[in-house]
């Protein structure tokens, strides 16, 4: 560690031409949760926060569906980031007319109760409450609570995490259902992170069915602040019928 310190200093005083080593040094190795759907355990750093300006959206023969908004996380504490979940939705059906409005907010606390330094892994909880959406048109207008556990491994470069849980739905015409995810990313060049994921949700409504998603994604730092993240890939359990196609593109500016 007193080696990469010594490094890292010594290249933010050389020319230009190593900046981009130095914001690789200062920065993790790792990043993990957006724009997987699989999250991470690692929280906002204390006093720190995230802004994630996103989209995102999904299409099967049914027609297609749309989120924007902000996903705001702060580092209330050591170990505790508190989560705030704010969207417009768009629904499309193959027929008919489309609908825009107010989707489901959320509020979330993630809390790393394990540390790599002492067991291997990052280990957090990060549940969240989902409020009924105040829109006729979209949304679900019912209150669920998501309660999963995340991990995280780094090796260098790379980074392996993923976890399960399940969301608990309270209103008609929904079924609680179970969700679990697993990713890998590496860092190909001080400023590009790729990766890949399997992600899988059993059926949320009565009679429905459960879908697995493949992504690939990248996040891409332009500075110490500013970041952009994309990820899509296609369905591959009932994906006509749950999710032929999935895509999420966001700005983070973190502080």
């Amino acid at each position: 560690m007193e080696h990469r310190v010594v490094t890292c200093s010594a290249a933010l005083r050389r020319p230009a031409r190593w900046r981009a080593l130095a914001l690789l040094c200062l920065a993790p190795v790792a990043y993990a949760g957006p724009p997987y759907l699989t999250d991470d355990p690692q929280p906002t750093d204390y006093r720190h926060f995230e802004t994630y300006l996103y989209g995102s959206g999904n299409a099967n023969r049914a027609g297609s569906t749309a989120e924007t908004g902000v996903d705001f996380n702060f580092g209330a504490r050591p170990d505790l980031q508190l989560t705030a979940v704010a969207p417009i939705d768009y629904q499309r059906p193959a027929a008919g007319t489309g609908a825009t409005g107010l989707g489901n907010f959320e509020l979330a606390a993630k809390y790393r109760f394990a540390h790599r330094e002492r067991c291997g892994w990052d280990i957090s909880t990060f549940p969240r409450w989902i409020l009924p959406s105040v829109a006729r048109e979209v949304g679900a207008r019912h209150h669920a609570f998501q309660l999963p556990i995340w991990l995280e491994k780094d090796y260098g470069r790379w980074s392996t995490f993923g976890g399960a849980g399940i969301t608990l739905q309270r209103g008609a015409g929904a079924r609680d259902y179970a969700l679990v995810g697993w990713a890998i990313t590496r860092q190909v060049l001080p400023r590009l992170q790729l990766g890949a994921e399997l992600f899988h949700r059993s059926a949320d409504v009565p009679g429905g069915l459960a879908t697995t998603v493949l992504n690939a994604g990248m996040r891409y730092d332009f500075s110490e602040h500013y970041h952009l993240l994309g990820s899509s890939g296609p369905g591959i359990q009932n994906a006509t019928r749950t999710n032929a196609h999935s895509w999420y593109l966001a700005l983070l500016i973190t502080r």
